[in-house]
């Protein structure tokens, strides 16, 4: 964002707002106004029950249409130290994708947390074109707005939910725990969505997923959504599509709908996102 910079006093990120590790040496020009941090943000939230927090930092790579933070090769997810790639090219995508936030899921025993996996989620830059009727507005006027978030889901640019698992889980349990979350919020499923949930199921069930595997989770657009399962990495193909508007926006609402398992991850994309449409 250097060349993007409006204001020549260099951004001081509060303390009590932790940041990814940033592990390449780019220049980078952030922000001045101290109340929209542009590097990270940190929250808090239960994924299927209050038993899972999240926690996310928010960043943006370079882009013609939204904010960055310079051109660093990837920013480390502080609390499992995994690496996320600044971009992604991913198949089926038109273009790459750029990182918006990273965090991870820890599940409680008792009292104590136990990390399961860490995200970070990428979207097309292009989409900040269609939010224009949001420029200016506050954070807190954003996260309100459902419709902002309806747009973004609705919008054919395509978004990545990438997952790196940082323990061995079983794929039983990996799938139990999205369908936990996503069939609630299908109330009369059709026999599209049932087929859909089927061939999603499929993919984890009977599947050892071990420390280091990389879950993709890609909207192309509204209804269509791809799976993709690597241990290295990228991938290289794909595991399997998932055509279903109400299965694909039901896990987008897991997150950013009006009553968001994780209202903290919302609030601080809100504040991530008002910091791009300032």
């Amino acid at each position: 964002m250097a060349a993007n910079a409006v204001n020549s006093t260099p951004l001081s990120l509060p303390l009590s707002i932790p940041t990814g590790k940033l592990n390449s040496s780019p220049t980078i020009c952030l922000l001045t106004k101290p109340s929209i941090p542009t590097l990270s943000i940190h929250s808090t939230f239960s994924l299927s029950n209050n038993n899972f927090r999240f926690y996310s930092n928010f960043s943006l790579r370079p882009s013609s249409s939204l904010a960055s933070v310079g051109n660093a090769g990837f920013v480390e997810e502080p609390s499992t130290n995994v690496k996320f790639p600044t971009s992604l090219t991913l198949p089926g995508c038109s273009t790459s994708l750029s990182l918006l936030g990273t965090g991870y899921r820890e599940k409680v025993f008792a009292i104590i947390g136990v990390k399961v996996y860490a995200a970070g989620l990428y979207i097309n830059s292009s989409v900040s074109n269609e939010l224009n009727a949001w420029r200016g507005r506050s954070a807190a006027a954003i996260q309100e707005d459902s419709s902002l978030f309806d747009i973004i889901f609705q919008s054919r640019s395509e978004k990545s939910l990438q997952i790196v698992l940082v323990r061995d889980v079983d794929g039983k349990t990996f799938w139990d725990a999205l369908d936990d979350a996503i069939s609630p919020r299908i109330k009369a499923p059709t026999p599209d969505d049932e087929s859909a949930l089927s061939t999603f199921r499929s993919i984890f069930e009977g599947r050892s997923l071990k420390k280091g595997t990389f879950i993709f989770l890609t909207w192309l657009e509204p209804p269509k959504m791809l799976v993709s399962i690597s241990i290295d990495g990228s991938p290289t193909g794909i595991d399997a599509t998932i055509e279903s508007n109400n299965v694909t926006s039901s896990l987008f609402d897991v997150f950013f709908g009006d009553s968001p398992v994780s209202p903290t991850l919302k609030a601080s994309v809100a504040t991530g996102l008002a910091a791009v449409l300032k």
